[in-house]
């Protein structure tokens, strides 16, 4: 029976590098639960394995989409679903919350395409609006989104315009019939902004503002993931609005905010495992749980 052992936690913890070392002890595959990694061309910015790294030890779910179309959670989730149960012990690695539980718990997820006339008609009301609509179309699931939370709110409407059920009704979860080990790695947060810092000059060593350059150049600035953290700051500088120094400061900055919300995101369920990312036999004491996990 497969195995699953999951390795999650806040940005720039050291989750690839752990994976990477697990993958290659246990002869095991990596499967990414990151949701910028399935875009192809989006290297350096969504700190994706290398070429090399990829060689090293088979990864899935990474540039298995064009940057122009949309992965939904329902789709990384069949394709993830399918993989797991294809090997013996797979590693679920990343920081998308919602991609690992929609795996772990079995999320019942309606299959309902992004429609962006609709959304841009429902925006155009304003989120009070949006909010009392909600609430008159399906009450339960009005009653699980804050009235701010505008994302929620308006594909809870957008589920119901395009199906003409509540998105309450289609909701759910059926958790996997095989074992799961979730590990979360975590260290101070002075640590954390350090390695922050650290990862965010490497990419722009490694030629993050090219990529960003290349990308505005191929598929124009519009497009929504040039609007994700590390293509943004790299834009504004790119346009002349910030200089660089400034883009590395507010991509570290932003990072940080982005890490506290995942951190406080994995916190939340207690059947994570956690190791201090800064520990010094941080891969013996893993290993030491994976063992137990596996017997």
């Amino acid at each position: 029976m497969t195995k699953l052992i999951v390795i999650c936690g806040a940005t720039a913890t050291g989750k690839s590098g752990l994976a990477l070392e697990l993958a290659k002890e246990l002869n095991a595959v990596i499967l990414s639960a990151d949701s910028r990694q399935v875009y192809r061309e989006f290297d350096i910015g969504t700190a994706k394995p290398t070429v090399f790294e990829q060689n090293v030890v088979p990864h899935y779910l990474i540039n298995i989409c064009d940057p122009t179309d949309t992965m939904t959670v329902a789709d990384y989730q069949q394709q993830a679903e399918d993989l797991i149960v294809s090997f013996p012990v797979p590693l679920l690695v990343g920081g998308t919350g919602l991609y690992i539980k929609s795996v772990t718990q079995g999320m019942k997820i309606p299959k309902v395409m992004p429609n962006y006339m609709l959304r841009s008609h429902l925006e155009s009301l304003g989120q009070v609006q949006l909010y009392a609509m909600l609430q008159q179309v399906d009450t339960l699931g009005s009653a699980k989104i804050h009235p701010n939370d505008s994302v929620r709110t308006l594909r809870a409407l957008e589920v119901y315009y395009i199906t003409g059920r509540p998105i309450s009704e289609q909701q759910g979860e059926n958790p996997p019939a095989y074992p799961i080990l979730q590990i979360g790695l975590d260290c101070d947060r002075v640590n954390l902004t350090d390695r922050i810092a650290q990862r965010t000059k490497k990419m722009l060593a490694d030629g993050l503002v090219a990529e960003v350059e290349y990308l505005c150049e191929k598929y124009g600035k519009n497009l929504p993931l040039l609007n994700t953290l590390g293509y943004q700051e790299i834009k504004q500088y790119l346009s002349g609005e910030i200089t660089l120094k400034q883009a590395e400061e507010l991509i570290v900055l932003h990072t940080r905010q982005f890490a506290k919300r995942q951190r406080t995101w994995f916190r939340a369920y207690p059947e994570i495992q956690w190791f201090d990312a800064e520990n010094s036999d941080l891969f013996h004491l893993v290993c030491q749980k994976i063992e137990e996990f596996l017997k």
